[in-house]
C-alpha cells in the first residue's frame, strides 16, 4: 500500500508541475505581450525557461529537502528522453528537416555544455563554483541568443524559429482583462509548480525508500519522464503539423536549459550529490546520445524515420536495461 501512495504523490506532483509550468508559461507570455515585449524575446526568454521550469521546480525543491541526486538524475534522464524519446518520435512521425545554422552553432554548442556537465559530474559533486559557471554560462547563452536573434538569419536558427512560433498566441482580451488574467495564471503556475515540486520529490524519496533504490535513479526514469512530457507533447503536435524542425530546436534548446540552467540555479542553492553509477553509466548515455546529434543532424541536414527508429531504439533499450540493474 505504501508504494501505491508513494506512486500517487509522485505522479501528482510531475502532474502539478507540468500543469503549472504551462498555465504559468501562458500567462507570462500574454504578459509580455500587454507589456510590447518584442515575439522573438517572449519566445528565447519566457517559452524556452518555461518548459524547463518542471525540471528547476524540481531541482530547487530537492536540493531544499537534501535530495541534490534526484535532481541530476532527472537532469541526465530528461536531456537522455528529450534526444532518444522526443526528437526519436518527432522523427518517426515526419522526418525533422535540420537548418544549416543548428549543425553549426547549436549542436556544437549542446555538445560543450554537456561536456562540461560529465566534467563535473567526476568530481563526485556539483559545488556551487561548478554551478555558478553553469549559471554564468546561462546568462551567456541567453546574451547571445539575443544577439543571434537581431543579427542572424531567423531563417537559419532553429531556436528563434521555434521561440517565434512558440509564442505566437491570439489574444482577444481586452486590455485590462488581459492583464489581470495573465497575472492570475503567473500565481497560479508558480503556486502549482511549488505544490508540484514538493509532492514530486516527498513521492521520489517514499518511493526510493520503499522498493530500496537509490533517488538517484528514480529520478533518471519516472521524474524525468514526467517532467518531459512538455516536450514529447510539443516536439509530436509539431511533427502532425508539417514543424518537425520545431522538435529539433525544442529538444536543444531544452537540454541546453536543463545543464546550464536547472544545474546551475539548483546547485547554487547548494552543492549537488553525484551517485557513483552517474559516473559510471549515465553520464556516458547522456554524451553518447548528444554526439550522436552532429553525425545524425549534418546527413543531409535531416533526422529520417529510420535515425528516428535507432533513437527510439536507444532510448528503450537503455531504460530496460536501467530497469533490470
Amino acid at each position: 500500500m505504501q508504494h501505491v501512495i508513494s506512486v500517487l504523490w509522485l505522479l501528482l506532483g510531475i502532474t502539478l508541475l507540468v500543469g503549472g509550468a504551462e498555465v504559468m508559461l501562458r500567462g507570462a507570455t500574454r504578459l509580455a505581450k500587454r507589456l510590447g515585449v518584442p515575439t522573438f524575446v517572449i519566445g528565447l526568454t519566457v517559452v524556452a525557461f518555461g518548459t524547463s521550469m518542471p525540471e528547476l521546480a524540481t531541482g530547487i525543491g530537492a536540493v531544499l529537502k537534501g535530495q541534490s541526486d534526484l535532481i541530476v538524475g532527472a537532469v541526465i534522464g530528461s536531456n537522455v528522453a528529450n534526444i532518444g524519446l522526443v526528437l526519436g518520435l518527432a522523427a518517426v512521425i515526419r522526418p525533422a528537416r535540420v537548418r544549416g545554422g543548428v549543425v553549426r552553432r547549436e549542436v556544437p554548442l549542446l555538445i560543450i555544455v554537456t561536456v562540461a556537465l560529465v566534467i563535473a559530474l567526476f568530481g563526485g559533486s556539483i559545488s556551487r563554483i561548478e554551478a555558478g559557471l553553469l549559471a554564468v554560462g546561462f546568462v551567456s547563452f541567453m546574451l547571445w541568443t539575443f544577439y543571434a536573434s537581431r543579427h542572424l538569419d531567423p531563417e537559419d536558427s532553429t531556436l528563434v524559429i521555434e521561440a517565434e512560433e512558440a509564442s505566437d498566441e491570439p489574444d482577444e482580451e481586452t486590455p485590462k482583462a488581459g492583464l489581470g488574467l495573465s497575472l492570475v495564471f503567473i500565481v497560479l503556475g508558480l503556486a502549482g509548480m511549488a505544490l508540484g515540486s514538493e509532492r514530486a520529490v516527498v513521492g521520489a524519496e517514499a518511493l526510493a525508500t520503499a522498493v530500496g533504490v537509490p533517488s538517484f535513479i528514480i529520478g533518471l526514469t519516472l521524474v524525468a519522464l514526467g517532467t518531459s512530457l512538455p516536450e514529447v507533447v510539443t516536439s509530436g503536435m509539431a511533427a502532425i503539423r508539417g514543424q518537425s524542425d520545431l522538435a529539433v530546436g525544442n529538444v536543444l534548446g531544452s537540454n541546453i536549459f536543463n545543464v546550464l540552467c536547472v544545474i546551475g540555479i539548483s546547485g547554487l542553492i547548494g552543492p549537488l550529490e553525484v551517485p557513483a553509477i552517474a559516473i559510471q553509466r549515465e553520464a556516458w548515455v547522456m554524451l553518447a546520445l548528444t554526439l550522436v546529434l552532429l553525425p545524425i543532424m549534418a546527413t543531409r541536414f535531416v533526422v529520417s524515420r529510420k535515425e528516428g527508429v535507432l533513437l527510439l531504439t536507444a532510448y528503450f533499450t537503455y531504460i530496460a536495461v536501467v530497469a533490470m540493474h
